[in-house]
């Protein structure tokens, strides 16, 4: 059964760039170059996001140099080292890093995410995502990328045996007895012995389950691989969508198909992003979102566009539309939604490869909108009730000052319309989004022998 319009809570998740999702936003004079290295810059856009009481932050990652050096400010820190000094410095807000099952073991990744959840109080929250890219397989000893149904089979695998490992410990596993010298009841530690297509892994994990059982699995797919990973995995969805109508479709899609995999709809959240450029005025956001434009390298992004598409930059004019031979979807082995929907968004709209680059270099496809607090709250409104959106992921164009002026100007409008919390009432992320803590595995199915044994 879904919630209907008046039962729903919005949720909000701060998605933190280190100078914003803007492709230029590093060159504004206000702007500090150098805050993708600064912790101290990622604790403080947390607490901004926190005053906002909104919902969790986000950090992307990617186990490769993304962009050319020369161009942008390229150098990541690893995002669960980030959100675990983050975590120290907040309270109540939760902590999502994206980690690649691609290049990843289970284990590791498992202990890496319990104890970021146990050292943050149950706040954690993992992004999963398949990686695509040949640069990316390079760096772990591989030729190329792996085939796109490949790595979604690798990814479903992989949860299964996080989820495992979160599970081997059962919740009252440690008994402390100092009397009789028991520190742990060995009987609710489990060894599973997995051994499956991509990973043999015997268990138990060397961490304890951590106070929301496992942290919060979250996915940003939206090809059709992904949309059916999705539905059996996930608990919330981070997508690009630039329509309303898009948005819709996709919701509705991946409701219908979470339900035909016998899951609750409303226990996985889809949040699409959104790039707000927000001014005084309607015409001064787009004075600013302008400036932005201007400073955009393109020949730069032209490279940048040309290698998504598998093409060599000289074969895309700056002025004249996308060529009509693109390849097919079917034909792109990584991030094939967004590759669509770019060449959608270019085809619908007639632009040129110059004006693609200007609408992409905000949100890479996401939806960007420039305008006032109001008219910014109004689309999220919009997109919410009509059930297009579950929340929105909030990508300011530029940190710190987006950040800022979405939680003083925008936050309050929403809370006045009685969409949006006035302050915490949950202490973990899976509170914070109305989700259940999962039941262990291992106590279920003992819990199912023994009731099969008495009848």
């Amino acid at each position: 059964m879904t919630n209907t319009p008046e039962d729903r809570t919005l949720h909000l998740n701060a998605f933190l760039m280190p100078i914003g999702h803007h492709e230029a936003a590093w060159r504004l004079p206000e702007s500090d170059p150098n805050a993708n290295l600064d912790i101290g810059h990622y604790i403080s856009l947390a607490q901004t996001a926190e005053r906002g009481k909104f919902d969790s932050v986000f950090l992307a990652d990617s186990p490769v140099l993304m962009g050319v050096p020369e161009r942008r400010p390229s150098g990541k820190l690893e995002p669960t080292i980030i959100l675990t000094a983050i975590g120290a410095a907040t309270s109540k807000i939760g902590l999502i890093a994206t980690a690649s099952t691609s290049y990843n073991e289970p284990y590791n990744l498992a202990r890496r995410f319990a104890s970021l959840d146990i050292v943050s109080g149950g706040r954690a929250g993992w992004n999963i995502v398949t990686t695509a890219g040949d640069d990316a397989a390079r760096n772990f000893g591989l030729d190329g990328v792996p085939a796109h149904k490949t790595r979604y089979q690798r990814a479903a695998e992989f949860v299964e045996v996080s989820t495992k490992l979160w599970d081997s410990w059962e919740d009252d596993a440690i008994v402390a007895d100092k009397e009789s010298a028991v520190h742990s009841d060995s009987a609710k530690v489990h060894r599973f012995d997995h051994d499956g297509e991509f990973f043999k892994v015997a268990g138990p994990l060397n961490v304890p389950r951590s106070p929301q059982g496992y942290p919060l699995l979250v996915q940003a797919g939206s090809s059709e691989n992904g949309k059916d990973f999705a539905a059996l995995y996930s608990e919330a969805i981070f997508t690009a969508q630039p329509t309303f109508e898009e948005g819709k479709a996709f919701y509705d899609d991946v409701k219908d198909r979470v339900a035909k995999v016998g899951r609750n709809p409303d226990q996985v959240l889809i949040l699409p992003g959104i790039v707000p450029v927000i001014g005084d005025t309607e015409e001064h956001a787009r004075e600013l979102d302008a400036e932005l434009a201007r400073l955009i390298s393109p020949e730069y992004a032209r490279a940048q566009l040309a290698e998504r598409f598998g093409l060599a930059p000289e074969e895309l004019d700056l002025d004249r539309e996308l060529p009509e031979d693109l390849p097919s979807e079917d034909e792109i082995e990584g991030a094939k939604s967004r590759y669509t929907l770019i060449v959608q968004l270019a085809r619908r709209e007639n632009l040129t490869v110059r004006e693609l680059i200007a609408r992409l270099g905000g949100g890479r496809g996401h939806r960007t909108f420039a305008g006032t607090a109001e008219q910014v709250a109004d689309t999220i409104e919009h997109w919410f009730r009509s059930g297009a959106a579950d929340g929105f992921n909030i990508m300011p164009a530029v940190l710190p000052s987006g950040l800022e002026l979405f939680v003083d100007r925008v936050v309050p409008i929403l809370q006045e319309r009685g969409l949006f919390r006035t302050d915490y009432t949950e202490t973990t992320l899976r509170g914070h989004y109305g989700l259940p803590r999962p039941d262990n595995q291992f106590v279920v199915d003992a819990n199912i022998r023994v009731a099969a044994s008495a009848t």
